[in-house]
């Protein structure tokens, strides 16, 4: 099934609004459809807003440090009272999100896979949808892209219903999906095939890094996972398929209506 051609023309200011989010499809969208349609449709109706995150306030504090010295202060100015405490100390969480900035700025590889331009926007029509991904950064003269993702343990394995086995921080949160995405739409857009890395800093005293590569044949089991899946994600988006309910996740508890039992096996099989 086609998805009607985006028209929204979008920039940083507009990129993450409502409208955008009903026109095209991103990664993060595609990634809540998984989880939860029921949730992901109201979010686009505005009728819910998931409740803030801390981990993701730290995660763009980081990343706006490596985006520019502006958009750094920028962001600090907007949130100063989740950064500081009353007494003009930080919190907790932000000093080390400090400490994992020094140890990245501090490595000259790692900076390396970080060199390039910032934040660039760009769409394709891909999969049947159009696509919105913004990049981190991204070498047009080495024809790659990067990706800061922070972590509790580089080393520390999940187990994966989508990949039934156990799997890395890397698998478990979908970023190979997500560099599968970037990777096909920067090739539909530039006419290139761009190199994506990750560089992964986690959260332990004193932080581990690494700059992570994708053997390819990843993506191909990506791609095939996406052209499963898309053609329900767009008949519920356009409202020709009724969302499903996870029963588990925010919204759900928080809308969930008791009409039976139910027997204590379905605990956790459900």
């Amino acid at each position: 099934m086609m998805q009607q051609q985006a028209k929204l023309k979008l920039n940083s200011q507009n990129y993450h609004s409502i409208e955008a989010n009903k026109e095209y499809l991103s990664v993060s969208q595609f990634k809540s459809f998984m989880d939860c349609e029921a949730r992901t449709m109201a979010e686009l109706d505005g009728s819910y807003k998931r409740p803030d995150s801390n981990a993701l306030l730290v995660g763009s504090y980081l990343h706006s440090f490596f985006e520019n010295e502006d958009v750094f202060y920028q962001f600090i100015e907007e949130n100063n009272e989740a950064i500081f405490n009353t007494r003009g100390n930080k919190y907790a969480d932000f000093t080390k999100a400090d400490e994992m900035i020094e140890t990245l700025k501090n490595d000259p590889f790692a900076m390396f896979a970080l060199e390039g331009e910032k934040e660039e926007i760009y769409t394709a029509n891909v999969f049947g949808a159009e696509w919105k991904i913004k990049v981190d950064s991204i070498h047009h003269g080495r024809k790659t892209f990067s990706d800061i993702k922070t972590t509790q343990d580089l080393h520390k394995r999940y187990w994966s219903d989508k990949y039934n086995n156990w799997v890395s921080f890397v698998e478990s949160w979908d970023y190979v999906l997500q560099m599968a995405v970037y990777r096909r739409v920067l090739q539909e857009c530039l006419g290139n095939t761009y190199t994506p890395y990750i560089v992964a800093i986690t959260k332990e005293n004193p932080p581990n890094k690494a700059v992570l590569h994708f053997d390819e044949t990843r993506f191909d089991f990506e791609y095939e996972y996406i052209e499963m899946k898309i053609d329900r994600v767009l008949d519920v988006k356009s409202g020709k398929a009724k969302p499903t309910r996870c029963e588990k996740c925010d919204y759900c508890r928080s809308t969930k209506k008791l009409n039976n039992t139910m027997e204590i096996g379905e605990l956790i099989y459900v």
